[in-house]
């Protein structure tokens, strides 16, 4: 990774792609940082030797330019860079809704953009980034993009048109997860444990199973089946959980996330 890249929107998602760019052996002299405040752009500066500078001179100075923030205030960002922006830069953004077009529609004919969901398991290196081209974009941009992105995680390459599913399924995933966690904890402790026993024991099940689904290729059901024993425990919550129509919600949930999603990409409140 030889080129420039400026992060614009330094909060907990650009400072960890600043993180594993230099992890990376990305030099800090090639990455370059945007922050609002000044005591921000100087922390940043601090703790990773990187140059903190203004968003006109970030894109003037990178080739590539990543836009991580928040989806409402793009709008005001675009107007600021369009201007200033080079054709000839690659624009990846990160913002949930919006489609590559709409960036292509304000920025310079022929602009490259990519679009990019990634999730906060970013933060440890366990993202899922999901990644799709704009009209403009060729197969080096798309490289590039993944360069960038895997050094926080893995990157799945998918058609724009999956990209609302992939927000709800992917980029909001680790919150079902976290709500998942937080009721079984509770339940936990309706049983009678202790919530820091209830807690770990709730925690590192979801890790392991997780390991067990990541490397042994066996369908979930297969996985699932191995656990539920005849006239068992198991089958007996599982019941339960479908009485209750744990699976049908789940369905529901994600299809809500998804229709906000596109709420969001025709400028939905």
């Amino acid at each position: 990774m030889t080129q420039r890249v400026a992060v614009l929107g330094t909060g907990k998602i650009g400072e960890a792609l600043v993180s594993g760019l230099l992890r990376a052996g990305k030099a800090p002299a090639d990455v370059l940082v945007t922050a609002r405040r000044p005591e921000r752009a100087a922390e940043l500066r601090e703790r990773y030797g990187v140059e903190a500078v203004g968003n006109e001179e970030a894109v003037k100075a990178a080739e590539t330019i990543i836009l991580t923030v928040k989806p409402q205030d793009m709008g005001t960002l675009l107007d600021e860079l369009a201007p200033q922006l080079p054709a000839d830069r690659l624009v990846i953004s990160g913002a949930a809704g919006i489609p590559t077009a709409w960036f292509e529609e304000r920025l310079a004919p022929g602009t490259p953009v990519v679009r990019v969901m990634t999730n906060t398991p970013v933060l440890v290196d366990e993202a899922m980034s999901v990644i799709s081209a704009g009209s403009h974009a060729s197969e080096e941009h798309l490289r590039r993009t993944e360069e960038i992105f895997s050094q926080v995680g893995k990157t799945l390459r998918v058609p724009e048109s999956q990209q609302d599913a992939a927000t709800a399924l992917s980029g909001s995933g680790p919150a079902y997860f976290f709500y998942l966690v937080e009721a079984m904890t509770d339940a936990g402790i309706l049983l009678g444990l202790p919530r820091s026993v209830a807690h770990d024991l709730i925690v590192q099940a979801a890790v392991g199973a997780s390991v067990m689904l990541r490397d042994s290729g066996e369908h979930p059901v297969k996985l699932r089946e191995a656990v539920t024993s005849p006239a068992g425990t198991t089958i007996a919550a599982i019941r339960e959980l479908e009485n209750h129509g744990v699976r049908a919600a789940l369905l529901g949930a994600l299809e809500a996330a998804r229709n906000r999603s596109q709420e969001l990409a025709s400028g939905g409140k």
